[in-house]
């Protein structure tokens, strides 16, 4: 995989990106034996020797980006238990081992992340990070628009009002909900308080990355653009 010689670094924990930049400007970094001193250059992670001041850099383990799209009745875990049998892992077939980015209930379908990149989950999973996740939300009631504007002003749970939240009506019993936080089944939850108990729930974005028509138990590598896009 071709990637940028300070993404490279910065993923290897040598330096920042800005930092590897100027180590490479101070011509300290050199590909097979080559010194680079020029911006913007592309290596092959996998092939290519990379040194720092003349010592090669030790590559991490190879970091893993999956999509996943969850059906529902399977479990947002990396193991199974006496009472889970039916776990998110049993859907990826790959050596390497994962482990999901945040939680979906086990009667929610949709986007769901498998990485090893411990920096990326905590970057996508801290409160502090707001990372914005959108859904599509079937629910046993009509919509009307002072419910959506209970939902955008935050609904109290655990004597906690959440945070305001983005709401698109696109049917009489549907819409999309965007949150930046990540309380327990808080979809599920908002939803019940203000009258409207959900049927159905499907993630369909976090941050940029969009399902996309990815079938339901599919699964597919990420591109290195959306591996940025979550990254940044």
């Amino acid at each position: 995989m071709l990637i940028r010689l300070n993404k490279y670094l910065a993923e290897q924990g040598v330096a920042s990106r800005r930092e590897s930049d100027r180590l490479i400007a101070d011509g300290l970094i050199s590909v097979n034996g080559k010194v680079i001193t020029e911006m913007g250059v592309k290596i092959d992670s996998e092939k290519d020797k990379v040194s720092v001041n003349k010592k090669v850099t030790e590559r991490r383990q190879k970091l893993i980006y999956i999509m996943l799209n969850k059906p529902a009745g399977y479990v947002t875990s990396a193991q199974k238990t006496r009472f889970e049998k039916n776990i998110v892992m049993d859907l990826v077939d790959i050596k390497e081992r994962v482990y999901p980015v945040g939680r979906l209930d086990k009667d929610t379908t949709g986007l769901l992340i498998l990485t090893n990149d411990g920096t990326l989950t905590y970057k996508l999973t801290h409160p502090s990070s707001e990372c914005p996740k959108e859904y599509e939300v079937t629910v046993a009631g009509f919509i009307t628009n002072g419910v959506i504007t209970k939902l955008e002003n935050g609904v109290k749970l655990w004597g906690e009002k959440t945070k305001s939240a983005i709401v698109r009506k696109i049917g009489a019993r549907k819409m999309r909900i965007i949150i930046t936080e990540g309380k327990n089944r808080q979809i599920r939850r908002i939803c019940q308080k203000v009258g409207l108990p959900v049927v159905k729930l499907k993630r369909v974005c976090i941050k940029d990355l969009h399902l996309g028509d990815l079938e339901v138990g599919k699964w597919r590598f990420l591109t290195r653009e959306e591996i940025d896009l979550l990254q940044q």
